[in-house]
């Protein structure tokens, strides 16, 4: 077993069961990509085994901290059987569910989502990738399933040193598939999708967005960065009147027109517009319209907390411009999923925005995934997506 050795004082984040070794930790020690090490403190103290990744500043993936574990298929069949039988144990109103959430189960670079019968993976870590045949076979047998699709095309790929990779593994079938959530259904094509196909972390929040809407009587509604429409059919559900939708991508527009239909909503209830969302809101605010409540869930503005700075000022201008669109009263439900953004500085910016559009309001709820998407205590960056609901006073 090839081992790495850290040096002096870096030995303290693993022993809080932090899952990273960063390149400017190791003393000295390597190994093939994706290969296991062990890894010892300056003093030559065991403090785990980890997935070695020689091209990446993650130079290495805790699996275990204990040194009697062997990192072999039985792990992997156990760390899967265990990330499964977790999600038996939320409450998921829905037939798409993330399986297995990376580091936070264990399994470093791993994502699992299941769609109906079909899962779908994404491999964006050397360890996970070196394993790919073995944590397959796991996953099949675990589920009962016999269609497994892969999404390896992230771009965190590249930082591993590992290439795009996207296709059937396991069996194979269409990839437009229709996903149940909670009272309504959406489409989603798992080949051509943001992330795996579809955005399941935001399930619990179009949920609470409809209920907002059934109880507070919202009657127009805007939907930034709609995407396929998941908050547009959730307003919808919820008897708004009318829904703006707004996202600048032509084909995510095509697909929650049809998203609309396919829960029988009258497409007069739903104006999608093709466009970019903050020349519509400083547009809107010229035209001096109005609404009762607004969706901002922007992509990733910030990877890193080194882009946190220029990713705030973006937050706060798309911010400060829905405070000015909404109604007294009115309800704005905003979001990061920027890991470089931490859930304390988005308070601070959307704070900022309020100020600077010379409104106050109530922050009624804090929002984050939903269950199936968790953050350890270990593991405090896992908290990538941060919410507000605020109420306009």
């Amino acid at each position: 077993m090839k081992n790495i050795r850290l040096r002096a004082g870096k030995e303290r984040s693993l022993l809080r069961r932090h899952p990273w070794i960063f390149e400017s930790a190791i003393a000295k020690g390597g190994a093939d990509s994706g290969e296991t090490v062990r890894v010892d403190s300056a003093e030559g103290q065991f403090l785990g085994w980890a997935a070695f990744s020689p091209s990446s500043k993650i130079r290495a993936r805790m699996w275990s901290f204990d040194e009697t574990q062997r990192i072999d298929a039985a792990f992997f069949q156990a760390a899967i059987h265990a990330a499964v039988m977790a999600r038996s144990r939320f409450d998921v109103q829905s037939n798409g569910v993330r399986l297995v959430h990376g580091e936070s189960d264990g399994l470093p670079g791993l994502i699992v989502d299941r769609y109906g019968d079909t899962l779908v993976a994404q491999f964006t870590s050397a360890g996970v990738e070196r394993w790919k045949d073995v944590i397959i076979d796991a996953l099949l047998a675990e589920t009962g399933l016999a269609r497994l699709y892969e999404r390896s095309d992230a771009s965190s790929r590249a930082l591993e040193g590992l290439p795009e990779q996207k296709g059937w593994l396991r069996g194979e079938g269409p990839t437009t598939l229709v996903l149940q959530e909670h009272s309504w259904q959406l489409s989603l094509d798992i080949a051509e999708g943001h992330k795996t196909g579809f955005y399941l972390d935001q399930r619990d929040s179009r949920k609470k967005f409809a209920d907002y809407t059934r109880r507070l009587g919202f009657e127009r509604v805007l939907n930034c960065y709609c995407y396929t429409g998941g908050f547009t059919v959730a307003a919808l559900s919820g008897g708004a009147v009318h829904v703006t939708s707004i996202d600048s991508s032509g084909p995510a527009i095509e697909k929650a027109v049809a998203n609309v239909a396919l829960n029988g909503f009258d497409a007069t209830r739903n104006e999608m517009m093709d466009a970019d969302v903050n020349a519509s809101l400083r547009r809107f605010a010229g035209e001096g319209r109005t609404f009762d409540a607004i969706i901002l869930d922007p992509p990733k503005f910030a990877p890193t907390v080194a882009h946190a700075e220029r990713a705030a000022r973006a937050y706060k201008d798309i911010n400060r411009l829905a405070f000015k669109l909404l109604e007294t009263g009115g309800v704005l439900f905003t979001y990061s999923c920027s890991g470089g953004i931490s859930a304390d500085l988005f308070h601070k910016i959307v704070a900022s925005a309020g100020s600077d559009a010379g409104v106050d309001g109530f922050i009624t709820e804090r929002m984050g995934g939903a269950p199936d998407h968790p953050m350890t205590i270990a593991f405090p960056e896992g908290e990538y997506l941060k919410g507000l609901v605020v109420m306009r006073r």
